[in-house]
């Protein structure tokens, strides 16, 4: 994050393009939560949008699998891509969990989500804790420098502080401001782009832009693909503000995906297709 404002998710959210963003993000989320579906369905909606998220996550970390493949199976034991599945099934289901303690111990939370993707993959001494200096990242898709332990330590100090003071900047630049920090700095040994995408769920969903999480970002993410994905990356880790409003965008065009995605399931299920 580059920028030196007083505050500086606000600032964000002034950059060429963002305000447009968020305010196209959020009438496309309003029209969504006021389908009629939603007044006696939306549990329905919420457990298919977790089940999409996921899915969507998985295949950005390499795990590319059909949906019906990830709604039939139910061992996610064995191989490689399996267990990723398994691992972005378990984020989205405890991100709702974690919501109060979010605000008050982000970081907290970011060693709870690492416990529970690594479920078990990772030496245990690993698990739930930022790297330390000289222990390598497993995150083939990020190929960006990777930053040392010592600075990893600010920066998420940082950016936790910045979560628990608040502030008035839309919940688009949040949630993708926390999102590409997490991608930036990798954190952990593993799994650090399905925390990064369930840290960015659960500042949609505690923000109150998405409090019923049926808008999964995830979804647009790998719908967008992975190329545009680590493009617009590669824009917030230049730091520039044209770089910085291209992720963020990048980010709001992820959301307005997933809205899609969920009003096409509310249509189905008012077709009783579903």
């Amino acid at each position: 994050m580059s920028t030196t404002a007083s505050d500086p998710l606000a600032a964000l959210g002034s950059l060429p393009g963002v305000p447009d963003a968020v305010d196209s993000v959020r009438k496309l989320v309003d029209r969504v939560y006021g389908h009629r579906v939603m007044r006696r369905r939306s549990n329905e909606v919420t457990a298919e949008a977790a089940l999409r998220g996921s899915r969507g996550s998985a295949a950005l970390a390499g795990a590319d699998w059909n949906l019906e493949e990830v709604r039939r199976r139910t061992d996610f034991s064995g191989e490689d891509e399996a267990r990723m599945v398994g691992a972005a099934l378990r984020l989205t289901a405890e991100a709702g969990q974690l919501l109060s303690i979010w605000r008050q111990s982000p970081l907290r939370v970011l060693a709870r989500l690492h416990l529970v993707a690594a479920g078990g993959a990772t030496p245990d001494d690993a698990v739930g804790r930022p790297r330390l200096a000289g222990e390598s990242v497993d995150e083939p898709l990020i190929e960006a420098p990777l930053p040392g332990a010592e600075e990893v330590a600010g920066r998420l100090e940082g950016l936790s502080r910045l979560i628990i003071a608040g502030g008035s900047a839309p919940a688009l630049v949040t949630a993708a401001v926390v999102h590409g920090e997490l991608l930036a700095l990798r954190p952990f040994g593993s799994h650090n782009g399905l925390v990064a995408r369930t840290a960015e769920r659960i500042v949609l969903i505690g923000s109150g832009l998405d409090p019923k999480s049926i808008c999964p970002a995830e979804v647009g993410h790998a719908e967008q693909g992975r190329a545009a994905y680590v493009a617009a990356f590669e824009g917030y880790t230049a730091g520039t503000p044209e770089g910085m409003a291209a992720w963020i965008t990048h980010c709001g065009r992820s959301v307005e995906l997933g809205v899609r995605e969920s009003t096409a399931v509310c249509e189905a299920l008012q077709r009783g297709a579903a």
